[in-house]
């Protein structure tokens, strides 16, 4: 496919050829003309598949002129490295010198970044919550909003900027919504459902081409932290099958507090690595713990951890996945004959992560069904975060000025419509 076959205008198509893009990457085939005619769109695809290339193509294409009074396009990131990301891309594909594009994040000072605004602007990128400070000075006008952006989407959960996302699209009264995320979860769905108006939902996966061969691996997908002990305290009940384990987890304390909930404490076979008290169970060296038959399971912090020597450990677990990929790609990529079984738990929040992963494997990480028995615990806090935007978002219709705009009654959102992508596996929920 041709860049002229995604009907760009030939300044586009030219600046996109000088940028190196001879070829739209299958986002950019699958999603153009549904942007430019203007449908809500929710994109998922890994990162590096052209996600924000995407998204700006379709606002330059859709702006086509500068010189409004006030934005009709915004953007929102979740960090300032993001926003100067964006905005260089901006500069490098934007052949109209009449459109104004402007960022706006919390390092810049604000009474600048208000002036600017007022003084005429076709484009924001900004952070949520710079952009609803802003908006709530009378800053940011959003009357001619077309187009509303939230990129890095699933981040943008993780970070917890859901409110100032959710007031920033209900002040818009009508406008198009894009949504672009490397993973689509439930607390993700959960953000956007009151502002998406019956959205496209489309998805691409773009592995590495040469598959990497790595130890087996299972994916268990849990919805929180308590559940996740829960299905390891199940597991590892089946002392002739996981006979000796080491359990990854992020840091030192959450390894100290993992030994003393697993079995309530009171396994005789259970140590951590290099525990914070000189007390405590455990080892200083992998090898006294491989020797010792009678030592089942280490926990191991991956905070400061050098790299540790697996061989003759048959079972992998990974409870947290580690910050960069690099470290768990160094346990599951296969270095000899040895039959090692990884299995990882992950929840919502640590999915665009496992996202990375597989992307770099050039595969996809076999989804295990949960238990029957597994105690599933209650999920309040996605309900609790939804009331407190509700809440929030009333108080500041009760206190704010002309600069909130309602949205008229036709317009408000009468059923709930599914977004179409929940989670990657059905997941049984059976309470014990």
């Amino acid at each position: 496919m041709s860049l002229e076959q995604l009907k760009l205008s030939k300044p586009l198509v030219s600046a996109m050829t000088d940028a190196g893009y001879l070829s739209p990457k299958e986002i950019q085939a699958r999603t153009m003309s549904r942007i430019l005619g203007g449908q809500d769109i929710i994109a998922i695809g890994p990162e590096g598949c052209g996600k924000t290339t995407t998204y700006i193509l379709g606002v330059l294409m859709r702006l086509k002129y500068g010189f409004e009074e006030a934005p009709r396009a915004l953007i929102l990131v979740p960090t300032k490295e993001r926003v100067l990301e964006v905005m260089e891309q901006f500069q490098l594909l934007n052949r109209n010198q009449t459109i104004r594009i402007v960022g706006i994040h919390a390092d810049g000072g604000m009474e600048a970044q208000i002036n600017e605004l007022t003084d005429g602007v076709d484009i924001v990128v900004a952070v949520p919550s710079r952009a609803r400070a802003v908006y709530l000075k009378l800053g940011l006008n959003t009357n001619k909003i077309q187009m509303f952006v939230v990129d890095d989407a699933a981040e943008m959960v993780k970070l917890g900027m859901q409110l100032p996302i959710n007031e920033l699209a209900n002040s818009i009264q009508k406008c198009q919504h894009l949504i672009f995320t490397d993973v689509m979860h439930d607390r993700l769905d959960l953000m956007i459902e009151n502002f998406m108006k019956l959205p496209t939902t489309i998805e691409v996966d773009e592995l590495e081409e040469n598959e990497t061969e790595t130890h087996t691996q299972l994916l268990y997908h849990v919805p929180n932290f308590r559940t996740k002990l829960n299905l390891l305290n199940l597991l590892l009940k089946d002392a002739e099958v996981f006979d000796k384990v080491v359990v990854f987890v992020n840091t030192r304390l959450t390894a100290q507090t993992l030994s003393k909930d697993l079995f309530d404490g009171k396994a005789d076979d259970i140590f951590v690595y290099k525990p914070l008290f000189f007390d405590e169970a455990g080892f200083d060296d992998i090898e006294d713990f491989k020797a010792i038959s009678e030592a089942r399971v280490l926990i191991v912090a991956n905070e400061g951890l050098q790299q540790m020597d697996l061989e003759g450990i048959p079972f992998i677990f990974h409870f947290e996945l580690p910050v960069q990929k690099e470290t768990y790609l160094n346990r599951v990529i296969k270095q000899s004959d040895e039959e090692v079984v990884a299995i990882t738990f992950t929840t919502d929040l640590e999915l665009p992560q496992v996202r990375k992963i597989e992307q770099a494997i050039g595969q996809k990480i076999e989804v295990a069904d949960l238990p029957s028995d597994l105690l599933v615990e209650e999920v309040t806090k996605a309900k609790a975060q939804k009331n407190k935007i509700l809440a929030e978002q009333e108080d500041e219709e009760n206190h704010r000025d002309a600069a909130y705009h309602k949205k008229k009654e036709s317009n408000s959102k009468t059923s709930n419509y599914g977004i179409g992508q929940k989670a990657i596996m059905n997941k049984k929920k059976k309470h014990g």
